[in-house]
C-alpha cells in the first residue's frame, strides 16, 4: 500500500532496544507491558467507566459528580462536570492527618545555594495566610490573577493561593518582555499581579517589578488594582501608591487558616499562554478536576513515583511543564521535590550534577536542550562531566520539551543514569495538560529517540490531511481521536480560534490536531514482546520540510547532524524558499570547538552535509549551514525556531526578542558559509 502523498518521510532509524529491568518492573506501579495492556483495554472496553473509576480513586471530591463526558457541545467538552473539588485542598489538606503531614513537601535551592525545606504542613499554612491575603484585597472566585515570579517556594505558593480562593492564574514567565506581559494582562483582565522586586539568575540581579510597572504602563491594564511584590533582594524598587504591597505587609496579622472555596470541575483552573505568539496572545485555559486527576496520575504512572523519592523536576512555572509538574502534580502525588532558582551553567556546568548528589535525587526530569548544553560543557572540560558526582540516588530519569535526538538520549542513558534508569521521553502540550505518549519506565522497552507508546486512555493515531488513517511506517500528522480529561477547554476569549487551531473542520471538527507530525512503526522492538506500533515525534507540522516533493520532519536531519559526536554538540534545521527546490534545509550548528570562519567553516559545513547524506540521504543534505556559538534560546532553555526561520529567509527580524537568554547570538547567525 503506497503512503499517502501527504506523508512525512521517516528515514531516521533506531535498532537499539532498552529493556526495563526485572528489579524496576516488580516494583513499579504498572508493572510489565500485561499490565499497560490491561488499562488500555479497559479504556477501550468502557471509556467513560475507565476514566470515572480513576477520577473517584485520585480525586477528593467536595461533591461527586454523576456524569463523567458531556459530549453535547463539542469539541468544547465537559469532563465530571457536575462535581465540586478545590485542586489546593487536593494537593494539600488532603495530606493533612496522614505520614506525608511533615513530609517536605519543597528543598528549594536558591541561586547562591542556599536551601530553604517547607513541609506539607507549613506550605498549607503558608498557601492558607496567602489565600487570606488575596481576599483582603478584594480578589474572589473567579478573578483573574496574573503571576509574574521567579523560581521559589513563594511561586507556587501564589498558584496555589489562587486555587484555593477559586481566582483563575496566569503565569507569565519571568524572562517575558513589558509588551508580552502587558499583552497576557490585558487579554486576561487581570484584577492583581503577583510579581517580585528582582529575581537572581547566574549571580545577577535581574529587575521584575520594574517591568510590571513598565507593562502597566503601556495601558489597558486599568483592570489591575493590586500588585504584591515579593522582596527577592534588598535593592531598592519603585513604589506606587494605594496599588502596590509587599508580601510582608500583605500577610502582616492574616490567619494560615483558610477553608478551600468549591468550585465545579470545568471552573478555570489557570490560563496559560503559549510562548512565542505573534498577534494576539493565546491562552490556552484548563479546568480544575480533569486537568488535576491527570496531573496526579502521571506522577503515579509515568514517574512511578514512591514516598521515598525525591522529584526534581528543572521547568519554570512559566511554562506548563511546571504548572503540571512542579505546582500541581508532586503535591497531589505527596511527594517531595526540588526547586531551583538558577541555571544549570552556574556557577558551573556541573550545577545540576552537584545537586542530585547533594539532594539525593531519585526522579529528575529536564529539556534536551539542557542535556546538550551539559553534553558539550563536559566533552571541553572534564571536571563538569557527570561521573565526578555520585548520582546513585537517581532511578527514573525525564526528557521534556522537544523530541530528544538518539546520541543525546544515549549520552543521558549512560552518563547520567550509569545504564540503569529507564528515560520516560515524553510527549505532551501546553494544551494536552499532561503527559499523552510517554514510556512506562517498569513497563516500555526504551528505544532512543521514540517516546514510545500512548499512556492508557488516550487514543492517539497518525492521519493524513483529511483525518484519514495513515499507514505505519509513514509518516503523518498525530491526533488524539477521543477526549481526554486534561485536555484544553478553549482559547481564553477566542472559542472560533479554539475550533480552528485544534479541530479542524476537514478532519471531522471532533478530532483533536497536536500540530506535530510523527511516524509509527509497524510494530515495538524487534524481541520486545510489543505488538504495538512505536510512536516518534519528527517536528510541528509547521517545521516539516518539502525538498523536492519529499517531506522530511526537521528533528530527524537534527539527529543526525547531532549524531556526528566528534564534531558537533548542537543543531537546528529550519527550512527557507528555494527556486529550484521548493524548500531547502538551513541547519544552524554548534561545534564542539571554538566557532570557525572563512574557509575554515566552508570545509566543515561540506564535512557536515556529506555525513547528513550518509545517515539520511543525499535529499536531506542541508543548502545552507551556520555555526554559532550556541543557539538562539529562551532563559528556559527552548530554541527559538521561528527566529531561525527569519534569518534564514534572510528576513529583518521584527518579532519580540525579549525573552532571549542571548540576543547577540542573531547577529552571528546571520552570518552564511
Amino acid at each position: 500500500m503506497n503512503a499517502p502523498s501527504s506523508a512525512i518521510e521517516s528515514v531516521l532509524v533506531e535498532n537499539r532496544v532498552f529493556p526495563p529491568s526485572a528489579a524496576t518492573v516488580a516494583a513499579a506501579r504498572i508493572a510489565g507491558m500485561p499490565a499497560y495492556e490491561a488499562l488500555c483495554a479497559e479504556a477501550a472496553r468502557d471509556y467513560e467507566g475507565f476514566w470515572a473509576r480513576l477520577a473517584r480513586d485520585n480525586v477528593r471530591w467536595i461533591e461527586p459528580f454523576t456524569r463523567t463526558l458531556d459530549e453535547s457541545s463539542a469539541p468544547f467538552y465537559k469532563w465530571f462536570d457536575d462535581g465540586v473539588l478545590n485542586a489546593s485542598a487536593n494537593c494539600l489538606d488532603r495530606h493533612i492527618g496522614t505520614p506525608v503531614e511533615h513530609k517536605t513537601a519543597i528543598v528549594f535551592e536558591a541561586d547562591d545555594g542556599a536551601v530553604t525545606r517547607v513541609t506539607y504542613r507549613e506550605l498549607l499554612a503558608r498557601v492558607s495566610q496567602f489565600a487570606n491575603a488575596l481576599k483582603a484585597r478584594g480578589i474572589r472566585k473567579g478573578d483573574r490573577v496574573v503571576i509574574y515570579m521567579p523560581m521559589g517556594v513563594e511561586g507556587v505558593v501564589a498558584m496555589q493561593a489562587c486555587a484555593r480562593i477559586g481566582a483563575t492564574h496566569s503565569v507569565v514567565f519571568g524572562g517575558f518582555s513589558a509588551k508580552a506581559l502587558q499583552e497576557r494582562i490585558v487579554d486576561a483582565g487581570a484584577v492583581a499581579v503577583i510579581t517580585a522586586s528582582y529575581q537572581m539568575r547566574g549571580g545577577k540581579e535581574l529587575p521584575l517589578k520594574a517591568i510590571v510597572d513598565e507593562g502597566i504602563a503601556l495601558g489597558g491594564c486599568e483592570s489591575v488594582k493590586t500588585v504584591l511584590v515579593h522582596e527577592r533582594t534588598a535593592s531598592a524598587w519603585n513604589r506606587v501608591a494605594g496599588r502596590d504591597q509587599t508580601f510582608v505587609e500583605a500577610l502582616q496579622d492574616r490567619s494560615t487558616e483558610c477553608a478551600p472555596e468549591p468550585v465545579g470541575a470545568e471552573h478555570p483552573l489557570f490560563i496559560l499562554y503559549t510562548s512565542g505568539s505573534t498577534g494576539r496572545p493565546k491562552g490556552v485555559q484548563h479546568s480544575t478536576g480533569g486537568y488535576l486527576l491527570w496531573a496526579k496520575l502521571t506522577m503515579d504512572w509515568t514517574f512511578d513515583i514512591r514516598p521515598g523519592d525525591v522529584f526534581w523536576c528543572t521547568a519554570d512555572i512559566g511554562w506548563i511543564t511546571g504548572h503540571t509538574y512542579v505546582a500541581y502534580g508532586p503535591l497531589a502525588a505527596g511527594a517531595t521535590q526540588v526547586i531551583f532558582e538558577g541555571v544549570p551553567t552556574y556557577p558551573n556546568a556541573g550545577r545540576f550534577w552537584q545537586m542530585i548528589e547533594r539532594h539525593q535525587v531519585s526522579v529528575f526530569y529536564t529539556a534536551p536542550t539542557a542535556i546538550r548544553s551539559l553534553i558539550k560543557a563536559a566533552d571541553s572540560d572534564a571536571a563538569v562531566h557527570p561521573r565526578n558526582w555520585n548520582l546513585s540516588s537517581l532511578r527514573i530519569l525525564g526528557s521534556v520539551g522537544e523530541p530528544i535526538n538518539p546520541e543525546a538520549w544515549m549520552w543521558y542513558y549512560t552518563h547520567v543514569g550509569g545504564e540503569r534508569c529507564p528515560i520516560v521521553d515524553t510527549f505532551w502540550q501546553t494544551e494536552t495538560g499532561g503527559h499523552v505518549i510517554t514510556p512506562l519506565p517498569g513497563a516500555t522497552p526504551l528505544v532512543p529517540g521514540s517516546c514510545t507508546l500512548p499512556l492508557p486512555g488516550i487514543m492517539a493515531a497518525i492521519v493524513d490531511e483529511t483525518g484519514h488513517d495513515i499507514p505505519d511506517g509513514a509518516g503523518g500528522m498525530l491526533v488524539i481521536k477521543r477526549p481526554w480529561p486534561s485536555m484544553i477547554r478553549t482559547i481564553w476569549g477566542d472559542p472560533d480560534r479554539f475550533v480552528k487551531s485544534y479541530f479542524p473542520e476537514e478532519m471531522g471538527g471532533t478530532i483533536y490536531l497536536a500540530g506535530d507530525g510523527a511516524v509509527r512503526s509497524a510494530g515495538g522492538p524487534a524481541g520486545s514482546g510489543v505488538d504495538r506500533g512505536y510512536f516518534r515525534i519528527t517536528g510541528r507540522i509547521d517545521d516539516v520540510l518539502n525538498v523536492s516533493g519529499h517531506r522530511m520532519g526537521t528533528m530527524e536531519i537534527e539527529s543526525a547532524l547531532v549524531a556526528k559526536t566528534d564534531l558537533v554538540a548542537e543543531a537546528a534545521v529550519v527550512g527557507r524558499p528555494d527556486d529550484l527546490t521548493g524548500e531547502a534545509i538551513c541547519a544552524f550548528v554548534v561545534l564542539k570547538r571554538a566557532r570557525p570562519t572563512g574557509e575554515e567553516a566552508r570545509q566543515i559545513a561540506n564535512e557536515l552535509r556529506n555525513w547528513v547524506a550518509k545517515e539520511i540521504g543525499p535529499i536531506a543534505k542541508p543548502k545552507d549551514i551556520r555555526f554559532g556559538d550556541n543557539l538562539p534560546k529562551t532563559r528556559s532553555g527552548k530554541i527559538m525556531r521561528r527566529l531561525l526561520r527569519s534569518i534564514a529567509r534572510g528576513e529583518q527580524i521584527t518579532q519580540d526578542t525579549s525573552t532571549l537568554e542571548n540576543p547577540a547570538i542573531l547577529d552571528q547567525l546571520g552570518q552564511t558559509n
